[in-house]
């Protein structure tokens, strides 16, 4: 069992028509660079960046007694983070949980590691629903119940929904906004 979570900038193809290139790269790299630090605090691993997206991994391939607790801190971290810190980007954060394959896939040539299960695709269509209230964070009711209770009681229960691409409805629950 491992926890995912999906973070997906809004809005990047505006972003990219009305800034310069360089001025683009330097904005992502501050987005980039507050979902590394929040997602290693949380000792989750960043598997990959795709385009203006980020996958991240808690509980493969090292386990963690609260890999679903870590990952929804590290949502909520990441949201709090962006907000302050790179006030140009807002991004839909989603977190799940439950079975995942972790290894090496692609060809002989280029192996790369990576997750595969409902986990994957469950955070990132979390990611695009979050999208709604950024400053929000969503994640399945998996991972909620799945977390310690100290991180657990950060989490609301919103609706019960189809999420695309999915058979199986999720409960989602969104973080509180944390107004320190």
């Amino acid at each position: 069992l491992a926890a995912t979570l999906f973070v997906d900038v809004i809005g990047s193809t505006t972003l990219a028509a009305q800034r310069r290139p360089t001025e683009v790269v330097e904005i992502l790299n501050k987005f980039f660079a507050v979902i590394v630090r929040a997602v290693e605090e949380h000792d989750g691993l960043v598997n990959k960046f795709e385009g203006d997206a980020v996958l991240a991994i808690f509980g493969a391939p090292i386990d963690l007694d609260d890999a679903a607790g870590s990952a929804l801190a590290a949502a909520r971290d990441i949201a709090r983070g962006l907000a302050e810190e790179v006030p140009d980007l807002s991004a839909g954060i989603g977190v799940s949980h439950g079975a995942v394959v972790a290894g090496n896939v692609g060809a002989i040539e280029r192996f790369e590691y990576t997750v595969i299960g409902d986990p994957v695709n469950e955070s990132a269509r979390l990611s695009e629903l979050a999208k709604r209230d950024p400053r929000r964070p969503l994640a399945s009711g998996r991972a909620v119940k799945a977390a310690q209770r100290d991180e657990a009681e950060w989490w609301e229960e919103q609706e019960t929904t189809s999420l695309r691409g999915r058979t199986e409805e999720t409960t989602v629950f969104a973080a509180f906004v944390d107004d320190e």
